[in-house]
């Protein structure tokens, strides 16, 4: 069975967003990727593998290396999908803010 991984899935994972972190500025090899946490290397490719076939990051080979880099183009989907959520909970905050500096207690 082949089930399709869902990008809102992909990004709930803190090691995977910690991922894209890291190759937002320049690209990098799993190895180098895998360097940064403290889980075995088979567990950070599992990472890139779901980033991947997310569509979130891409691969170009050179040489003998893969290197992994973020694809801007899905990045800016998810942005715009998600700003309308962004502005509606900075009314609500703004809102609550209001409320709370005209809250008087009762004494």
């Amino acid at each position: 069975m082949n089930l399709r991984r869902d990008v809102f899935q992909a990004l709930a994972d803190p090691t995977r967003r910690a991922i894209l972190l890291l190759v937002a500025s320049h690209s990098m090899t799993a190895g180098a990727i895998a360097s940064n946490f403290d889980t075995a290397r088979p567990t950070v490719s599992k990472h890139l593998q779901i980033l991947t076939e997310c569509e979130l990051l891409e691969q170009h080979q050179n040489g003998r290396e893969i290197y992994y880099y973020i694809n801007a183009k899905k990045m800016k989907e998810v942005a715009d999908f998600i700003e309308p959520f962004r502005t509606l909970w900075d009314d609500r905050f703004n809102k609550l803010e209001t409320l709370m500096k005209n809250y008087k207690p009762e004494k």
